[in-house]
C-alpha cells in the first residue's frame, strides 16, 4: 500500500508544483519583459516557437 501511496504523492504533487512552478516564472518573465524559459513554456504547454507569436 505504501508503494501506490507514495506513486500518487511523488506523481501528482511532483506534477503540480512542476506547473506550478513553470507558471510562476513564465509569468514573472512576461510581466518583467522578457521571453521564459523555453522549458518552462514546454511544461505547460506552450510551443516555445509559436510564443513570440502572441500579442500582448
Amino acid at each position: 500500500m505504501s508503494a501506490i501511496r507514495s506513486s500518487i504523492r511523488t506523481g501528482l504533487l511532483g506534477r503540480a508544483f512542476a506547473v506550478l512552478g513553470a507558471a510562476n516564472a513564465v509569468s514573472a518573465a512576461v510581466e518583467a519583459g522578457r521571453r521564459p524559459r523555453a522549458r518552462d513554456l514546454r511544461e505547460l504547454g506552450i510551443d516555445p516557437a509559436s510564443f513570440d507569436q502572441v500579442s500582448r
